[in-house]
């Protein structure tokens, strides 16, 4: 089984950025299925990015604002936050794999605050 640990994660200023990345070790990363989700206090985790068969999918709060990526060599995922809102604060989560395959990291926290 594959585990996923998310770093990058912290406090940042409306209009500033983060870049998270997320590792993988042990079998079963998928370099085909890989995203981000995310999860505020009070709300239901929701899509943020993913990368499916090499089509990349972003929510549309995100668009043109977040840029997700992968290492195909050395298993790994990233997602560039740039111009960061107080919405955007939350838990964001790792993920790779579909359906029974799919494993997640535990989550990084990121609050967007002045």
């Amino acid at each position: 089984q594959v585990q996923l640990v998310e770093s990058g994660g912290g406090l940042v200023q409306p209009g500033g950025s983060l870049r998270l990345s997320c590792a993988a070790s042990g079998s079963g990363f998928s370099i085909y299925a890989v995203g981000w989700y995310r999860q505020a206090a009070g709300k239901s985790r929701e899509l943020v990015a993913t990368i499916i068969n090499n089509k990349i999918t972003y929510a549309d709060s995100v668009k043109e604002r977040f840029t997700i990526s992968r290492d195909n060599v050395n298993l790994a995922v990233y997602l560039q936050m740039n111009h960061l809102k107080p919405e955007d604060t939350g838990v964001y989560y790792c993920t790779t794999g579909l359906g029974l395959t799919q494993s997640w990291g535990q989550g990084i926290q990121v609050t967007v605050s002045s």
